[in-house]
């Protein structure tokens, strides 16, 4: 292979050896180069997988198996059944890149003394225009909102930065992948988020028999639009998005139901 003078492609190169895991994808070396196939085929027969050359990764990670739409390549809905192979570490790397855009990067920037991240209140101080309003939230519903929108059910990276009172999370709990800033999708649920927080509260009184019960509705509302074909993701207004439903849920769980 020729030799490589990108550090954060030597640093990746380093890790497979002979294997590497990032995100869902399964980077191995070979005697000709390296193959790509997603994680839960580990173990499939090459013959058994659709053979996608690198100029079909980018169109692969568009949408999910089901044809909806992937706003975050970093989602845990990557398609299975293809296996990629590259001849060197620029293919590689320009692989990656149509996979899981910036993860390796981040991956080496992470690494590094002292770190890139940009933790909530000092991100959304700079923000302006349609996203200036994310630094009013306060800090319960800044972390509830970093709860709802980085929850492993909707993002595999772990999540370095912070709001006060919510830590960084571990590489165990998702990926090695870093997330150093809060992404365009983050900002633009906390920006919907600070609109929900100024509208009048409805009072009611449940019992606990009926508190239960909507609990229950909420998380089986939740499991179930996560499955479903049709869903858009990035759809804030859908008073049954995913994510807006995790949000509403962790709320209720704050206040004692």
């Amino acid at each position: 292979m020729a030799d490589i003078t990108h550090p954060a492609l030597q640093a990746l190169i380093h890790k497979v050896a002979p294997e590497w895991v990032l995100g869902q994808v399964r980077i191995r070396r070979g005697d000709r180069g390296f193959e790509l196939r997603h994680i839960d085929d580990r173990d499939a027969e090459p013959s058994s997988l659709r053979e996608v050359p690198l100029t079909g990764l980018r169109e692969l990670a568009r949408f999910t198996e089901a044809g909806a739409f992937r706003p975050l390549k970093s989602a845990p809905n990557l398609r299975r059944g293809w296996v990629a192979r590259v001849a060197d570490p620029a293919a590689l790397e320009r692989a990656m890149e149509h996979l899981l855009p910036g993860a390796i990067a981040d991956c080496h920037a992470a690494a590094q003394p002292g770190g890139t991240i940009t933790h909530y209140r000092e991100f959304t101080a700079r923000q302006t225009g349609m996203y200036r309003n994310t630094a009013r939230l306060d800090d319960n519903a800044a972390a509830r909102v970093a709860r709802s929108v980085c929850h492993l059910d909707f993002c595999l990276k772990r999540r370095l930065w912070t709001v006060p009172g919510l830590e960084a999370e571990e590489a165990e709990a998702k990926s090695c992948v870093p997330c150093l800033e809060p992404c365009a999708l983050l900002l633009e649920f906390a920006g919907k988020a600070w609109r929900w927080e100024q509208t009048s509260e409805v009072e009611r009184r449940f019992n606990e028999s009926e508190a239960a019960t909507i609990q229950a509705a909420l998380e089986k509302a939740l499991s179930e639009r996560g499955e479903g074909a049709a869903d858009r993701e990035a759809d804030f207004s859908d008073p049954l998005n995913p994510r807006r439903l995790r949000y509403v849920l962790s709320r209720w769980r704050e206040d004692g139901f």
